[in-house]
């Protein structure tokens, strides 16, 4: 596994796009302001923006927006084969659905550590 992304999940998704670009200076290298998803060069890992109730809707668990102790970062590590990652660690793991190929272009699932940190493994497939 590689460490590949931090991803802050936001409720205010133009103005953090626009503080990591103009404020922090990061380069978008995918997304724009108008989006729910960007990836922004940090150097070794990708800091992304992803609107925080998309990913809640893209794993199917609950979101308010008041509610402060719904997700607000993901950890997302690329392996491999998302599937092999997946038969690996299920015994290991209480995962949040079955491996899914994303129209994004990746193949995720996702599950929780011990603390209830939300956890994403992923590999890229060709976009359909």
């Amino acid at each position: 596994m590689e460490l590949t992304h931090t991803r802050l999940l936001v409720d205010c998704f133009k103005e953090c796009f626009i503080f990591y670009r103009d404020v922090m200076g990061f380069e978008p290298i995918w997304g724009t302001e108008e989006g729910r998803y960007a990836d922004f060069n940090t150097g070794n890992t990708t800091l992304a923006l992803y609107d925080r109730k998309s990913m809640a809707d893209a794993i199917d668990c609950s979101y308010s927006v008041n509610d402060h102790f719904n997700d607000r970062a993901v950890i997302v590590f690329q392996v491999n084969d998302v599937d092999k990652a997946f038969l690996e660690l299920k015994e290991k793991v209480n995962f949040i659905s079955e491996p899914i190929s994303r129209q994004y272009g990746i193949r995720s699932v996702n599950f929780r550590d011990p603390a209830g940190n939300l956890i994403e493994l992923y590999h890229e497939i060709p976009i359909e």
